[in-house]
């Protein structure tokens, strides 16, 4: 019987799970706090470096969501055409300690956002 709840427990993990690309800018260590999720980074992907445009369909073809920090994004960027939920973090800075406050809202809305467009998170 445990090893039937341990299983069901990963199944309904696995369905509810998002894959995550975290940008180059975040901090890889926020990636621990979005537990119940599959979470990279750039650099782990090889990716690091790219031009936002390929970034952007790399990423559409690998993941659900790509979390930045960079606000210039939606405007330089057509999400309109990408399969692909753009979260932007807007904190203090870059720091992990202040990216940290907007995990709770970051795992609110990172199953739900809409995609083809920037959801900007904010404390």
């Amino acid at each position: 019987m445990h090893s039937w709840k341990l299983l069901k427990r990963r199944l309904l993990i696995w369905l509810h799970s998002v894959k995550i690309l975290l940008d180059e800018c975040i901090d890889r260590r926020l990636a621990e706090q979005l537990s119940g999720h599959e979470v990279k980074t750039l650099p782990k992907m090889g990716w690091a470096g790219i031009k936002d445009g390929e970034l952007l369909r790399l990423a559409e073809g690998e993941f659900d969501v790509l979390i930045t920090v960079d606000r210039n994004l939606p405007f330089q960027q057509n999400l309109a055409v990408l399969d692909l939920v753009v979260l932007v973090l807007q904190a203090r800075s870059n720091r992990l300690a202040d990216l940290q406050v907007l995990v709770p809202e970051i795992l609110a809305i990172v199953d739900t956002a809409p995609k083809a467009t920037a959801t900007v998170v904010r404390e």
